[in-house]
């Protein structure tokens, strides 16, 4: 990981721990990918079994895919580790 990438984790879990104070927390992520169901697919997997409420949206031309997973995180440590999980898939954007 570069050092850009390492600081911008020590600020996201600075952020996530004065903003929620108590653990676990309700967190919003959103990622675009490439429209490909396999890209798609794996985002999902990624929160199997978490009980996340998960919506995808289609771009207008169809070239890209939203993806909001709406779930319940112990920890900023494991906000942060699902970031770098879904980081491997190729193209993928992380808002």
């Amino acid at each position: 990981m570069d050092k850009k990438t390492t600081e911008f984790y020590i600020r996201l879990k600075e952020e996530l721990n004065t903003v929620n104070k108590v653990w676990p927390s309700k967190y919003l992520y959103k990622f675009i990918v490439p429209t490909d169901k396999e890209k798609i697919q794996t985002v999902e997997k990624a929160f199997d079994c978490m009980g996340a409420i998960i919506d995808t949206r289609q771009s207008k031309n169809g070239n890209f895919t939203s993806i909001s997973v709406d779930v319940i995180m112990p920890s900023a440590d494991e906000i942060i580790k699902k970031y770098q999980e879904v980081s491997t898939i190729e193209g993928i954007i992380s808002l």
